[in-house]
């Protein structure tokens, strides 16, 4: 299988023709190539030899290899054009490619969801191909940057990516704003704070839209950090929206969560209310310059004696305080050190390989959860019965747990 794939490359680098199976001849044939055709050929390459080289059994594993052949053979023409454009692209680093496959795997149409999960599994796939050499080590990072709004994220993250970009690494942002519960719209402004970052080419950012969903975070960041990952970017950072005493879905979705205090963010006893700090990897007082780097300081003193209350997240790390200024620069490289050093000790130790295996567990069922109550509400009885209900819940003549039972007897015995 090496063999091919190094001849696949070879021809898909090097000319303008790739290599494709004729089924009829049972050979290897040349046939025209798209400029991005070795991520694509590689990939197509791999696929092929793996899937006849599986054996035919009912094992879960070709169960999956056929329900994804079977869902590609329901795709017109046209879609099946469409995937693979924005697999090749996307493999190849293309910017374009991977912006429109994050607005596909953002949509609620229901066409557009099979496209992207199609889309994702290909990456995924690649991904996998990529790590094999690396002893299946992850060769991307993601950390989380959350934190009460005004604690200064997108300007710190406007320093930070741009002197990352300058040690050669790529970096991808992913900012979710809050939607609107009255007009449903949102502002998607945190792009404005990174106007240097935004213009650099080995940085991408993407705003999202929180849409209703809790958890500072949207139903499809874990999506988001697969295609960016698959695109070349090694650093991902999610910022999440101003976040409460119990919000903190981002922990299962990052390998690394820092929380973001401002000077004035309140005393010891609200860092320990606050749920999310337990999740904390690192702590960091923002905005420690001028009039407030003496606050600063007695914060983060404060903040040092509260994490000795609490009980680790990782058997292998301690969390950490430090203040930082994102207008004068001070205490960015000293931060960049400490997470390089998070990151040696969890991959060393096999925590992070662990941690996202888990995470994978936890994002299959907060899908099964969301699908579970589009599908309950578009159940043909219980789709009639709603109005009724709704409307003797609200003139007071039914009790809502007595609706509720009503309407879940019905989805149970229909």
């Amino acid at each position: 299988m090496a063999a091919w794939l190094w001849r696949w490359s070879r021809w898909g680098l090097a000319g303008r023709h790739s290599l494709s199976w004729a089924p009829r001849s049972g050979a290897w044939r040349p046939s025209p190539m798209s400029r991005m055709g070795a991520a694509r050929g590689l990939l197509e390459a791999a696929r092929r030899q793996t899937a006849r080289a599986q054996p035919r059994s009912l094992s879960s594993g070709s169960a999956a290899v056929r329900e994804q052949q079977l869902l590609t053979e329901t795709l017109t023409e046209w879609e099946k054009r469409l995937l693979e454009r924005l697999v090749g692209g996307l493999l190849g680093g293309q910017r374009a490619c991977l912006a429109e496959s994050i607005t596909m795997v953002e949509s609620s149409a229901k066409h557009k969801k099979l496209l992207g999960q199609l889309l994702l599994q290909r990456v995924l796939t690649f991904q996998k191909e990529r790590e094999g050499p690396n002893g299946k080590k992850p060769l991307s990072f993601r950390v989380g940057l959350s934190g009460p709004p005004g604690a200064g994220k997108s300007t710190f993250i406007e320093t930070f990516g741009k002197m990352l970009t300058g040690k050669g690494h790529k970096v991808a942002v992913l900012a979710v704003d809050p939607s609107s519960q009255t007009s449903g719209g949102s502002l998607l402004g945190d792009k404005t704070r990174m106007t240097e970052l935004a213009r650099d080419m080995n940085a991408y950012i993407r705003p999202s839209p929180t849409l209703g969903m809790l958890g500072g975070v949207t139903r499809t960041t874990n999506e988001a950090i697969i295609l960016c990952e698959g695109a070349g970017y090694d650093l991902v950072l999610v910022e999440t929206v101003g976040v409460g005493q119990s919000e903190f879905a981002v922990a299962d979705m990052v390998d690394m969560l820092i929380l973001f205090i401002p000077p004035a963010g309140g005393d010891e006893l609200q860092g320990i209310k606050r749920g999310i700090i337990e999740m904390a990897d690192l702590v960091v007082i923002t905005k420690a310059d001028g009039d407030f780097l003496l606050p600063a300081k007695k914060i983060q003193a404060e903040y040092r004696s509260a994490l000795r209350l609490l009980r680790n997240r990782s058997k292998n790390w301690q969390p950490k305080v430090l203040s930082v200024s994102s207008k004068t620069g001070e205490g960015i490289p000293e931060l960049w050190e400490k997470i390089v050093e998070f990151h040696t000790s969890i991959l060393a130790s096999g925590e992070l390989q662990i941690n996202r295996q888990k995470q994978q567990k936890v994002w299959m069922w907060s899908l099964i959860k969301e699908n579970v109550t589009e599908y309950f509400c578009n159940h043909p009885t219980v789709r009639n019965q709603i109005p009724s209900l709704e409307d003797k819940v609200v003139s007071g003549d039914l009790t809502p747990g007595l609706a509720a039972d009503i309407l879940l007897k019905a989805f149970s015995t229909k």
